[in-house]
């Protein structure tokens, strides 16, 4: 049985203009679009292109070219698979391989998180095989090592949303915001509110200071089974669940699926590395460390304005 992620952010277009909004479940989780009420009839076209990226790098679909690599470790891709992995290759180069699509042989084969879940026990873990190196592609073909599965869930929404924002810049529409889950894309200007993860209220709300804005949120409150102590952010290095980080909320101008994979990669790396990591990248950072302390880049001003944080949740 399929579980569909509920949103880690809630956003609304600031602008003056009457908005549509629609809703449908694609990728695995909620997916909103919202546009002013004139440009209403591009919205579909918005949903049916995330549907296109889905069919092509899913590892749930059966008809998925990355559910059929899974199965037969060699599959024909066409051009969005093949974006998908290299770009996948790119954050597991600049995340120092923190970032690995290679986790699906524990995140699919192991936890079976979204399908018939269970507890992965430390002896599987141990034997898991974890290798970029495993995977090789080009632009017709992909193929896999014996016993390895990709997932492709830490960068795929965030990749969905930039093909559908990429469509409605071609329409010169600049009041769009995408939503999948914790990825959105502004290409207009939005009010964010970040969820608290432990109550319905928000732990930061902010408005979006430049347009076409991404925020992206990871968090390991959202997925997990039995406990949080087996959640869906998995360290690829040492292939236990993250335990440094409640949620790491990023924003920049850079493409959605750069926020969403470095969201995914800071989430499993050493509390020090992670600061560090993000810290060379032109975007900023609100992240609540599983200590509770609440921590904000030095340059937040740069990409938000009028910030409003919440009192540091309690557990």
């Amino acid at each position: 049985m399929t579980k569909y992620l509920f949103l880690l952010l809630a956003f609304s277009l600031l602008a003056s203009a009457e908005t549509t909004t629609r809703i449908k479940v694609l990728m695995g989780t909620f997916v909103t679009i919202s546009i002013d009420s004139t440009d209403k009839k591009y919205i579909e076209n918005g949903f049916n292109i995330i549907s296109e990226v889905e069919s092509s790098i899913s590892s749930y679909d059966k008809q998925s070219q990355i559910y059929r690599l899974n199965r037969d470790k060699k599959s024909r891709i066409n051009a969005t698979a093949y974006e998908a992995l290299s770009l996948s290759k790119e954050y597991y180069e600049k995340s120092d391989g923190y970032f690995d699509i290679t986790i699906g042989s524990i995140t699919k084969d192991l936890y079976r998180f979204g399908e018939q879940e269970r507890v992965a026990s430390s002896r599987e873990l141990k034997n898991a095989v974890v290798d970029f190196n495993g995977l090789s592609f080009n632009k017709n073909e992909a193929q896999l090592q014996k016993n390895m599965k990709i997932d492709l869930g830490g960068m795929g929404k965030g990749f969905g949303v930039d093909k559908a924002a990429d469509y409605f810049r071609k329409k010169k529409l600049d009041n769009v915001t995408i939503a999948a889950s914790g990825d959105i894309r502004c290409l207009g200007v939005c009010h964010i509110e970040v969820q608290n993860p432990f109550n319905n209220g928000f732990l930061a709300a902010f408005d979006t200071l430049k347009l076409d804005s991404g925020v992206s949120t990871s968090g390991n409150y959202n997925r997990y089974v039995k406990s949080v102590k087996n959640n869906h952010l998995i360290n690829p290095k040492s292939k236990a669940s993250q335990d440094k980080f409640i949620s790491i909320t990023l924003i920049s101008n850079m493409p959605s699926s750069d926020l969403d994979a470095y969201a995914t990669a800071a989430s499993v790396m050493p509390t020090e590395k992670a600061y560090e990591f993000l810290d060379t990248l032109d975007l900023a950072y609100i992240i609540l460390q599983s200590d509770m302390k609440l921590v904000m880049s030095q340059n937040i001003f740069k990409f938000i304005n009028n910030l409003l944080i919440n009192n540091t949740p309690k557990k």
